[in-house]
This record gives C-alpha cells, structure tokens and sequence, in this order.
C-alpha cells in the first residue's frame, strides 16, 4: 500500500496558464459564430484569416467575448497553496489505488475529489481531470461509488493506467457554495468551475506520479461543457472529450437558453443578453476552434434531447478549418453514437482509445 501523504503546500506558478484579459475597448460584434474565416478590427473592417498570426487575433478576441459572459479568469490573488489533505484511501483491485482528498482552490474554498493512482512500472502517468454531470452525488459518479456505471470513467481510466481526478462541481457532492457574486467575486458559476479545475491541474501537476505535459480531461453533460469551458482558458489540457456536452446555442432547445442561466452557470446570458441567441457574444464552433491544434473529440449521441446533433455537427464543420490551418487536422473528431443521453460502452471505447492514441508515449 501507498503511504497515506500529509497535508502538503502546494503553489503552481501563474504563468503554467492561459491568462487573458478582458480586452480594453468594446469588442467587435460578429453577427455571428459559425464563420471563422475572418476576424474585424475595431472598425469593424473583415480581413480574412489565412495564417496563424490571423488567427490569434479572432482567438484573442473569443477569449475576452467569453469572459464578458462568464467573468474574468482570476488572477494569482486567488492563488493559494492547495494544501492538500488525505482524507481516506482504498486499495482496490491490480494495487489500483482510490483517495478522497480535500486541498483548497482559494481562500475561502475546500474541495473534495476522489484521486486515483494506478500500480505501474512507469515513473510518471497520464492524468485525467474527469468532471461530473448535473447529479447531486457529484465527485461519486465518475468515481465509480454512485451513479450510472457508464458514467464511471475516472475508475475506468484508472483501471487503463491513468492517474485520474475527479472533483466535486460547486453546489454538488460535498461542495457547499453560495454564488452570490458580492459574496465570491465570481460572475458565474461557471468561471468559479473553471478556477477550480485550474487548480485541480495544479494539483495534478505536482504530484511525483503524474507527467505534467500529459493531462486530459473529459466529462459527460455537466462536465462535457465544463471540460470545454477550462479547456479554453488553460492549455496544460493536452487532450479533451466532450460527452453530450454541447450544442450550437440556436440548437439548445430551439434557442431557449434560459438551462444556461442559473447561478451555476451564467447568469449574464439572461441578465444582458436576454436568452437571446443572436446577442450571446460567443459560441461553441469558436470554442473547439480555441482548442486547436490539440487533440478534441466530441461525443455525440444522435437522440440527445439536451444538445441536439445537428448543432454539433454544424459546430465541428465550422472549427474544422482553424485545426486544418495550424495542421492538425486529424486532431478534430467526433463521434455520434446511436443512443439518448448517455455514455454507452462503444462511445466510451471510442474515448478511451482516444486518449490512450495522443496522451500516451
């Protein structure tokens, strides 16, 4: 058996992030987000995009968009040693190895995950963030202790090799949380997900079984999106799979967006853009472009009532492109399995072997 660890100080330096800024001055307003062959200027003047310096400029561009929806990304005031603690750990089948961990994400807030190391001869892993979908026993699911088993994944993962964690969403599992914005200092829900999850990288990163260059992420529903969302804003996710995670948002429910609003999420899409689709000032072919040239697969199940298909498939057609462009091209799949809103065992397989193809050497 492992020794149990202490309580140990961890701090990642700020600069292992993407850090934007919201950009000074307003923000060109594209009448829309599906062409992604051009950028405008501050006069709103279109010059195509046929590099990747032109592509930088759109890219720069979506990131501060986003930011004025979900929040600016914090900065390192919010950056506090993870002080993580061991709260149990089991040892469970092949020396596989399952701990309930607690470390902090911030000054005012503890997290708890489940984190598990597999036995093997290598000196350094893989690592995989597995983010939970909208259930109330959270970090449990994906761990394998609750829940669906075709949503166990941070298990099955471990089982394949990986060191994988799996960490408690705000407001679910053991994760108490009050959103109030005075309160937090947070806009959104979600931009308080993706400062977690940084910190779960951070995390990751500093454990001695883990190669810091080699971590994904991948998420069902929920943590389809979530997974998304911090992919966009931090690079050290090398590779990422989305599970009926998303859909273009004149696709979600025939443009009714109001599923996105709530405190968890991103109030501002009701509060200054009125549930309208047209005014939202990103959207998801933007967002799988921003991931570009790194390794994303989008599972998509065909009778998905929450994130219909075609919106997938108009999304992965438009960021198609950018990975051409910055010649990744085959790094942009996805896989559209004949199932409701699930995880089934060939679409999972399909994950799997996805990972196992660009995060392992």
């Amino acid at each position: 058996m492992r020794p149990l660890i202490p309580i140990v100080a961890i701090v990642i330096c700020g600069s292992l992030l993407t850090t934007v800024s919201v950009a000074a001055g307003p923000l060109p307003n594209y009448p829309e987000h599906q062409d992604l062959s051009y950028y405008l200027d501050a006069e709103r003047k279109r010059h195509p995009i046929r590099t990747p310096d032109d592509w930088a400029i759109r890219r720069r561009q979506i990131l501060a968009a986003m930011q004025t929806v979900m929040g600016p990304v914090p900065g390192d005031d919010k950056r506090v040693p993870l002080n993580v603690e061991v709260l149990e750990e089991t040892v469970l089948d092949d020396g596989l190895v399952r701990r309930k961990i607690a470390y902090d994400t911030e000054k005012t807030t503890r997290v708890r995950a489940y984190l598990f190391l597999p036995k093997t001869e290598q000196a350094k892993s893989s690592a995989v963030l597995c983010l939970h979908q909208t259930t109330r026993p959270g970090k449990r699911e994906p761990a394998g202790l609750e829940g669906k088993p075709n949503l166990h994944y941070a298990l099955h993962l471990a089982q394949r090799g990986y060191v994988t964690l799996s960490p408690d969403y705000p407001s679910f599992g053991e994760y108490e949380y009050d959103f109030d914005r005075e309160k937090t200092g947070f806009r959104s829900g979600t931009m308080k997900a993706i400062w977690d999850n940084m910190r779960a990288i951070d995390l990751l990163q500093a454990l001695d079984e883990v190669d810091g260059e080699r971590i994904g992420c991948i998420g069902h529903s929920l943590g389809g999106h979530n997974t998304m969302f911090t992919a966009a804003f931090d690079e050290r996710i090398k590779c990422l799979v989305s599970n009926c995670g998303f859909t273009r948002f004149h696709k979600y429910y025939d443009g009714k967006l109001v599923g996105w609003t709530s405190p968890r999420y991103m109030p501002a899409i009701n509060d200054d853009y009125k549930n309208d689709p047209d005014k939202v000032p990103f959207d998801f072919p933007e967002i799988i472009a921003l991931f570009a040239p790194r390794p994303f697969l989008a599972s998509a199940p065909v009778r998905d009532s929450n994130f219909e298909v075609s919106g997938v498939k108009e999304s992965i057609a438009a960021a198609r492109p950018i990975y051409k462009l910055l010649g990744a091209a085959d790094n942009l799949q996805a896989n559209y399995p004949d199932s409701a809103h699930d995880f089934p065992p060939a679409a999972r397989q399909v994950a799997y072997e996805f990972f196992d193809r660009h995060l392992r050497r």
